[in-house]
């Protein structure tokens, strides 16, 4: 076992925490302000938004990894000028592996942010009003920690929404030795060489790894409800 472990390369792991753990900020710093503005406000294309924001839960990894390649690509418009600007196009790039993870992940912050927000007491929130608070005090001393669960929740499902993916990262990033050779595209090339003891390595501690984030996720909403 120690021999087999000697001859892994664990640099796929590295590279999906990365990308896990930089996808999952960005899906934050992003998702925050936009779910509070769909909570709250009386946006008329509100519904359209959300269906948008949802999309990626029914679309095929396939379709969305294509679309994305095509517009990431040197001919598309958004690679085309990530070229013009950094000197290479974003399309097998981790740049383009990031934007497609933030693309593909975003309901799974936002969806509970969304229903977090709902779920703080109204009359909490003009409490608030009633003495004086402004929004962003209200934000951040009345609304945020009554939503702890759901904060943890969008973070700790995108966070391992992206240790898992597979479809979109093959379509946009490929399978790029330190650039976009993930775990789970590590796995399938594995499993094409007919190197079962890689994948049963890589697939084993993907796995474990999977397990415990939800395992984490479970326990510190345990102790949040209790808290309450």
């Amino acid at each position: 076992m120690v021999e087999v472990l000697k001859e892994i390369d664990f640099t796929p792991f590295y590279l999906t925490l990365e990308l896990a753990f930089t996808t999952t900020v960005i899906l934050f710093l992003i998702g925050m302000p936009l779910a509070y503005f769909l909570s709250y406000s009386k946006f008329k294309l509100k519904a359209a938004v959300e269906a948008i924001i949802a999309l990626p839960l029914v679309l095929p990894p396939s379709v969305l990894g294509f679309y994305l390649l095509l517009i990431m690509s040197k001919n598309g418009f958004l690679g085309k000028f990530w070229q013009e600007l950094f000197g290479h196009q974003l399309a097998f790039h981790y740049e383009g592996i990031v934007i497609a993870s933030v693309i593909f992940s975003f309901p799974f912050m936002v969806h509970p942010l969304l229903s977090g927000f709902k779920s703080v007491n109204k009359s909490l929130i003009e409490a608030s009003y009633t003495l004086g608070k402004s929004k962003i005090q209200t934000l951040f001393r009345v609304i945020l920690p009554n939503m702890k669960p759901a904060i943890m929740t969008g973070i700790t499902l995108s966070f391992a929404h992206t240790v898992g993916e597979f479809g979109v990262v093959l379509m946009v990033g490929g399978s790029i030795e330190g650039e976009t050779k993930v775990v789970s595209i590590a796995i399938y090339d594995a499993v094409e060489r007919l190197d079962y003891t890689t994948a049963h390595v890589y697939a084993a501690v993907l796995f474990g790894l999977s397990f415990f984030v939800l395992l984490l996720l479970y326990m510190l909403n345990k102790r949040f409800e209790v808290a309450q």
